[in-house]
């Protein structure tokens, strides 16, 4: 297929990835308003992000391996379809519950778009030629990161946060039409066998170590019989899937056999800790500018640009450079570095840090994201036969959205507990030093887990709220930061296979010219 070709085939699903971004990014900044006005707690605000990236996570291989076996444009089809159900049901939700699960539908469809959008590209072009159409989908994805924020920051301050979720339906509509005009792919049908046994066992096994890492501390304590009972539960479960995956699945989830190869384990292993790095580091900003900085979401948007434009530009730049020397390991490394030193930087922000030094801060880090995450998936592919094309790509998102899910799910809690022991210790302060008498304190019914709305709080007390999210979001980077190192090691230790021009392996194709094979394929 020429260049043009590609690209006609890929605007529809370009179109449904930044669908599926923006999900995300859209109502980053209008979670504090949304958690506030359904009386929800700083656990539910962690939630929200980890039911999408839960159901995401558990699908993605699923809806690689259908890939194999149905129409891929019917199935991104389908996938657009379930995130727009989602994206109603949120619209309308009247508690956090819903919206919770809501936000688990969303992600069902979020999967599917994110996986075959990795699929039909390795299915089109060569991975020496696959550098190139990474840097399209980095583009799409920081141009969602960019309008997301800022246009959900509008929506909020103008006709509210439930448009959030409605404001995805149309593009989703548009590139469903899209997508029926110009993807037009040949269904090659390969017999698979979907393990929805291991995926349910190893989403449920994840969700109750998330649960675990939420809740312990402030629903029960740390050491407490539901704490060891769901870590034990938890640990059966994921034990239960992976003897599933080696031993029962005759087509496993996760193929097992895929980390015989030094490239895709190290490479996948890399993609967990950047997940908790990239997700866990960051989807806190927002909550920082609005509760730590008192910015508005459309002014906290503004802020996220800053990240964006170096994730842009990375993304770009190392994809073109990939495709053009076939090198791709020191852009992983280097791109790592960057991130290194953006959470290092900033794990030193408090609530007075000047703005503009943070807007530094977070372009480091989007230089390092920009040129590993999209990065990581290309190295695999690059490894992998050409019939692991769609599990080589999915084993890295999932591990990836894996990282990110624990990275949400226990900084949020490291979040929560720092913010509520900081404003109980000020609040105490307060009526010791006789700034504010116990009665009105108690009036106010403030919840130390709570995510407040400070324009309703006196000053006194808005101040102690507004130190505690400040001074907790930096000690955030600070924990982030070792895994962003770990990552680092194991990029190391990757051994580069320069990019391939061809679909096949070169043992694919010798084996593919050996007598009698030409009548088999």
């Amino acid at each position: 297929m020429t260049h043009r070709q590609v690209l006609e085939a890929l605007s529809g699903l370009l179109l449904a990835m930044f669908v599926a971004m923006l999900s995300s990014t859209i109502v980053s900044n209008a979670l504090p308003r949304i958690v506030t006005d359904l009386e929800g707690s700083q656990t539910g605000y962690t939630w929200v992000v980890v039911a999408t990236l839960l159901t995401m996570t558990a699908t993605t291989p699923i809806w690689g391996k259908l890939a194999d076996q149905f129409s891929k444009k019917l199935l991104v089809q389908s996938a657009l379809v379930i995130f727009s159900l989602g994206s109603i049901i949120a619209g309308f939700a009247p508690n956090m519950e819903v919206l919770i699960g809501a936000r688990a539908v969303q992600g069902l469809g979020v999967g599917g778009l994110t996986a075959l959008v990795q699929v039909v590209i390795a299915s089109m072009v060569t991975p020496r030629e696959r550098g190139r159409y990474s840097g399209y989908i980095g583009a799409v994805f920081a141009l969602a990161t960019v309008s997301g924020p800022l246009v959900g920051g509008v929506l909020v301050d103008t006709v509210g946060w439930r448009w959030c979720f409605f404001a995805g339906i149309p593009v989703a509509l548009l590139a469903f039409v899209v997508l029926q005009k110009t993807l037009h792919l040949p269904v090659i049908k390969r017999e698979v066998h979907i393990d929805y046994l291991g995926a349910t066992l190893l989403m449920g096994g994840v969700s109750l170590l998330l649960i675990w890492v939420s809740l312990a501390g402030g629903q029960f304590a740390w050491g407490s019989t539901t704490s060891f009972a769901l870590v034990g539960a938890s640990l059966l479960v994921i034990a239960a899937a992976v003897y599933v995956e080696a031993r029962v699945a005759q087509d496993p989830i996760i193929p097992l056999r895929l980390f015989r190869d030094r490239t895709t384990c190290l490479a996948t292993a890399a993609s967990v800790m950047i997940g908790v790095a990239m997700f866990g580091g960051t989807v806190y900003l927002s909550q920082y500018f609005q509760l730590a900085r008192g910015m508005t979401p459309t002014m906290a948007g503004l802020m996220s640009i800053c990240m964006v434009g170096g994730l842009l530009l990375s993304s770009i730049v190392s994809g073109r450079l990939i495709t053009k020397t076939g090198k791709w390991k020191k852009f992983l490394i280097a791109g790592m570095v960057s991130v290194i030193v953006g959470l290092a930087l900033l794990s030193t922000i408090d609530d007075t840090t000047n703005l503009f030094v943070i807007g530094v801060y977070m372009a480091v880090l989007g230089l390092g994201l920009g040129a590993t995450t999209q990065n990581t998936v290309l190295a695999v592919q690059n490894s992998v036969a050409s019939s692991d094309l769609g599990a080589g790509s999915s084993l890295v998102a999932f591990f990836r959205s894996l990282g990110g899910s624990i990275g949400v799910s226990a900084l949020g809690a490291a979040l929560s507990h720092q913010v509520s022991d900081h404003v109980r210790t000020g609040l105490t302060a307060l009526v010791e030093a006789g700034k504010i008498p116990a009665n009105e304190l108690a009036k106010l019914g403030i919840d130390t887990h709570s995510i407040p709305d400070l324009g309703a709080l006196p000053a006194p007390i808005r101040e102690i709220f507004e130190n505690a999210f400040g001074e907790a979001t930096g000690h955030l980077f600070l924990i982030a930061l070792p895994f962003a190192v770990v990552s680092l090691v194991l990029l190391l230790f990757i051994e580069e296979k320069p990019m391939r021009e061809t679909l096949l392996r070169e043992d694919e194709i010798q084996a593919a010219a050996a007598p009698g094979a030409t009548a088999e394929l």
